[in-house]
């Protein structure tokens, strides 16, 4: 599926401004260990995506005749209205979930952190303070049989009513051509008339463009042109027919269109899988440059969204090609993830018998509270996890995304994202430091400050933190604290490692640590507050300890600014369990 396999002689380009310090370890591939669960070989990061992505892509772009139905009245004499009133009555009604801490209240949304498709369990949406949700409008589906019809139903406006009133920003998602609309497949044709002027009639993509926008206006002004456009057509699960060229006229028909309702609507890209073809930015860009009116227009987007799963360190060379692509071309665009996650295998509610990766329920917890550090860190505006709830019944491709389980419980995924926006919202400032052993991010907060911390190596870290005040919280993954005080000036932690493979082969970090404390430091004094390593722990307990010099982290900073290096101090002890990686800073600017 990749065309950059993740392996020591070819790993994933990183980000412009990254460095591969002395000593740092090529993104390592995932293999086949029986110890932890793997079933068939794998001879690279990735391969098990590809292998991965064909049942995400069975479920996800299943018929919608195989997914569970919502009934929108046709053809039933008043069953569908019914069943609708009733499912939304068994919302109401059913009692909410158990609290995961008894009288704590919900934080307080922020923005930037969502969830795909809240609407399912609207209430734990609002426990968990989740600020922005995706919800996929169908064209097929409100427009089933004709370009005269409007099918209400599919996405009715109590169910975006609600969400607003959680206190979440509604994105949509534009897909699936209708059968009357195309010439080529149901679901992934090309519009027929798309090329005509947007003011044609003949131009029904311009047409329902223009009803949508209109229908969900003062409501939903954000939409999302279609769905992960780089699947080529011949991969199963592709949802776009159409060539690179077509999916820029795709995107520039419904900037015209939409903003001849909203003249303040926001268009975004569709997510970009990337892993199917990590130039098809370049290639949408290039087509665009072709069209004389795209630069005076912005290019006729507002936004980049990428999909990122099972492993976080990608997203710093994701983004970062992201970047450096717009770049190429002249712009500055704010970069969405749109989808994140690594679902567990390990559920017995809902075990997932065949997995790619033997992710546990815990370690979903960990992916999130690294990925979203991470996205903070590299100015990633907002990101999503998909999805909040699993779907009532097995689909192809199932796997157990949802924080929330179909029959309401939570997994402890759920109390991740809640710790997140607990205590990552109102970052204002955020720096990563990546070093071989530890990874590290500092999100400002205005009045506090919060260490997220979490070992790179199958082995663990013993680490000293520079005190910032009297006092601090520590906090794991899921929302447990404790108080801590500092002793001569620092803090001292010991972090688990990371899930590893025998030959070090680290899919995810270990258990993050959050350090929480009320101070107001200056970003810029960043230096003082990095953890120093001070001890790892062999994995072999009687190995000797490595001779020589430590590797000397690279430090850089946004933009490209270079800082001095910072001290490594490594020695033996510290029974404990950590991951490996590479020397580098990275700085990210929050919305406040």
């Amino acid at each position: 599926m990749s065309k950059f396999p993740l392996t020591p002689d070819a790993a994933l380009p990183r980000h412009p401004l990254s460095h591969r310090g002395r000593g740092a370890q090529q993104t390592p591939r995932i293999g086949t260990r029986e110890k932890l669960g793997y079933t068939t070989p794998r001879s690279s990061f990735a391969a098990s995506v590809a292998t991965w992505l064909r049942g995400k892509l069975a479920r996800q772009y299943a018929p919608l005749s195989q997914r569970p139905k919502v009934a929108t009245g046709r053809g039933a004499g008043g069953e569908g209205i019914r069943l609708l009133t009733l499912l939304a009555l068994l919302v109401i009604l059913l009692p909410p979930a158990a609290a995961h801490a008894q009288g704590e209240p919900p934080p307080t949304p922020d923005p930037r952190f969502g969830a795909v498709e809240t609407y399912h369990t609207p209430e734990l949406a609002d426990e968990a303070g989740v600020g922005w949700t995706r919800i996929i409008f169908y064209w097929s589906e409100l427009k089933k049989d004709g370009p005269e019809e409007w099918n209400e139903f599919h996405a009715p406006l109590a169910r975006i009513d609600r969400e607003i009133a959680g206190g979440r920003e509604v994105v949509g998602l534009l897909k699936h051509t209708p059968a009357f609309a195309t010439d080529g497949i149901e679901g992934a044709g090309v519009p027929r008339g798309l090329y005509l002027p947007v003011d044609d009639p003949g131009n029904l993509w311009a047409g329902f463009v223009r009803e949508v926008v209109s229908a969900y206006e003062g409501r939903i002004n954000r939409w999302i042109i279609w769905n992960e456009p780089d699947i080529p057509i011949d991969v199963f699960g592709a949802a776009w027919q159409g060539s690179v060229a077509d999916y820029y006229q795709l995107v520039k028909v419904a900037y015209l269109a939409a903003h001849e309702v909203d003249p303040d609507v926001q268009i975004h890209l569709g997510g970009l899988t990337y892993w199917h073809n990590p130039g098809y930015l370049r290639e949408f860009l290039t087509a665009a440059s072709a069209d004389p009116t795209a630069a005076e227009n912005g290019y006729y987007f507002d936004v980049v969204s990428l999909h990122v799963y099972f492993k976080p360190e990608t997203t710093l060379d994701i983004v970062g090609a992201t970047r450096a692509t717009l770049a190429e071309f002249g712009l500055e665009k704010p970069i969405w993830i749109n989808e994140t996650n690594a679902p567990p295998y390990d559920d017995p509610a809902q075990p997932w018998e065949e997995p790619v990766f033997c992710v546990t329920q815990e370690m979903q917890a960990s992916f999130l509270v690294q990925e979203f550090a991470l996205a903070l860190a590299l100015d990633v505006e907002r990101i999503a996890v998909y999805k909040w709830v699993d779907e009532p019944e097995p689909l192809p491709g199932f796997e157990p995304y949802g924080l929330v389980r179909y029959d309401r419980s939570l997994r402890p995924a759920y109390d991740a994202f809640r710790t997140i926006v607990r205590l990552y919202s109102g970052t204002v400032d955020a720096v990563h430091v990546e070093r071989p052993e530890l990874q590290q991010v500092m999100l400002f907060r205005g009045g506090s400050v919060t260490r997220v911390l979490w070992a790179r190596t199958p082995t663990g870290v013993a680490v000293r933190v520079p005190a910032l005040a009297d006092s601090a919280l520590l906090v794991d993954a899921t929302g447990g604290e404790t108080h801590l005080t500092p002793r001569g000036g620092e803090y001292r932690l010991t972090l688990a490692g990371a899930p590893c493979t025998p030959d070090s082969e680290c899919l995810m970090g270990g258990p993050p640590l959050l350090l929480v404390e009320e101070a107001s430091p200056a970003p810029e004094s960043w230096p003082e507050m990095v953890a120093q390593v001070e001890g790892l722990a062999a994995q072999n307990p009687s190995a000797p300890a490595a001779a020589g010099d430590p590797p000397a982290p690279s430090v850089l900073r946004a933009g490209g600014l270079a800082l001095p290096p910072l001290a490594v101090v490594l020695g033996a002890g510290a029974a404990l369990i950590a991951a490996a990686t590479i020397p580098l800073l990275r700085r990210g600017r929050g919305e406040g």
